[in-house]
């Protein structure tokens, strides 16, 4: 019998029930109570309204009485992380832990203190069965691969970006940074073989686009939508097809090109050169023919970016954008209003393409494909930017259907029809439902 039950038992005049033993207190909290706070097993009972209870009844001697209150039980652990077959090896090292990351499928690896080394397995996060790691274990293995200078930045700063490669194995990009609970680091995989145009499945009109001879191309999409993989298959693409001077300025150096048909000469910020802005100055006194920047991260480097578009070089870039609308309202908005006019005047005439990417799970579940918007420079386009008419750039892409040009929402039809994603990916990443009904695709369903 409750508490609030029996007491109302006293209330009405009802004889009593016979008591009943103790119960044992089914929850106690962990963590101790802060200094100078009182410990309340009750606390539950502060929340009862005054229309229900007029009087306050010292609940002390319950427990004597024989009853006991239940705290609510513990949160159980976030969804996404799951526990699958990922065993490293008894003192493993990073290289182990590399290892298992390739041979898995996976494409990031996570470490930190507190916690067991957790992959990304085909966009889901997946817990390795170890032990959690101390931050003395991740000091062992992440603290030999830093050279000198590595070492101050990190200390200095509390971040570090490099690049770090397992001969035979892969490349990887890695992070390392601070948190509350000590050491933490990210490694993504960079593959050692560049994959093609094909291999990923995109869309031919890339090719097209890769061959173009000056202006400026944007890859963009969200943090670990694939857009370097993307860009390194379009280079790859014109080293396979025409001799150019190719410089890649990137922070870390990702991926390593061989000369085919072109000069590639691969910068990485930090060691190479003190920025992108700095590094892209130079790149025009380097004779390029086209130059890849890695990630506009400031005014100064889509300046220049822009400026060397301007030229007469075909400059590759990326941002973090999700449309090919938001990505020209980016570059225009980073500047001060002043200066807006004069920068969409140069946009409007250096913008030749905007390929935005999201990546999907794949319906089977055993990888993720690519959904990509494009927008071309067309007759038109140079007009809507410099009007600042960007939101007429959604019906501009449906008008250039013909010409390879796509709507996200229409590429994510694509895939459903082919059955390569469910609805409920697609409606992670749709936009307008209707024209999905329009295709016999209801995103209610899910």
């Amino acid at each position: 019998m409750s508490f609030f039950s029996k007491w109302t038992k006293k209330l009405s005049g009802q004889p009593d029930a016979p008591p009943e033993p103790p119960k044992p207190i089914a929850y106690e909290p962990e963590i101790p109570p802060l200094d100078g706070v009182r410990s309340n097993q009750y606390s539950e009972m502060d929340s009862i309204s005054s229309s229900n209870v007029n009087e306050v009844y010292d609940l002390t001697g319950i427990a004597n009485q024989g009853y006991s209150m239940q705290a609510p039980p513990p949160q159980p652990e976030p969804e996404p992380v799951h526990e699958v077959e990922l065993i490293p090896p008894d003192n493993f090292t990073l290289d182990d832990l590399l290892h298992l990351l390739v041979n898995s499928g996976g494409s990031d690896l996570h470490l930190a203190v507190n916690s067991p080394p957790i992959e990304r397995v085909h966009g889901d996060l997946v817990r390795m069965k170890s032990p959690v790691l101390t931050q003395k274990k991740l000091e062992s293995i992440l603290y030999p691969i830093m050279g000198y200078e590595q070492k101050e930045k990190y200390f200095a700063t509390g971040n570090l970006d490099f690049a770090y490669e397992i001969k035979g194995l892969a490349r990887f990009r890695a992070n390392y940074f601070n948190q509350y609970y000590g050491m933490a680091a990210v490694f993504r995989i960079i593959p050692s073989k560049i994959p093609t145009i094909e291999k990923l499945n995109l869309p031919p009109v890339l090719k097209k686009i890769a061959m173009y001879r000056s202006g400026m191309v944007i890859v963009t999409g969200p943090t670990g939508s694939g857009k370097s993989t993307t860009l390194a298959a379009m280079i790859d693409y014109i080293n396979d097809n025409r001799p150019a001077h190719i410089i890649t300025i990137e922070d870390p150096l990702e991926f390593s090109h061989p000369n085919k048909k072109c000069v590639i000469d691969h910068r990485e910020v930090g060691i190479h050169a003190t920025e992108f802005a700095d590094a892209l100055r130079a790149a025009l006194r380097e004779d390029p023919d086209i130059i890849l920047v890695g990630e506009m991260r400031d005014l100064e480097t889509i300046y220049q970016a822009i400026k060397a578009a301007e030229t007469g070089v075909l400059v590759f870039a990326t941002l973090h954008t999700n449309s090919a609308p938001k990505t020209v309202d980016r570059m225009i908005d980073v500047f001060p209003a002043k200066q807006q006019e004069q920068i969409r005047s140069m946009l409007s005439e250096s913008l030749k393409a905007v390929v935005a990417q999201q990546l999907l799970k794949t319906k089977d579940g055993k990888g993720r494909c690519a959904a990509n918007e494009i927008l071309i420079s067309m007759s038109g386009l140079g007009n809507l930017i410099r009007e600042g008419k960007t939101s007429m750039i959604p019906s501009f892409i449906q008008t250039g259907r013909e010409h390879g040009m796509t709507s996200m929402d229409l590429a994510l039809i694509e895939h459903l029809k082919s059955g390569k994603i469910d609805l409920k990916a697609a409606k992670e990443k749709a936009s307008d439902p209707n024209i999905y009904r329009m295709n016999g695709f209801d995103l209610d369903r899910v």
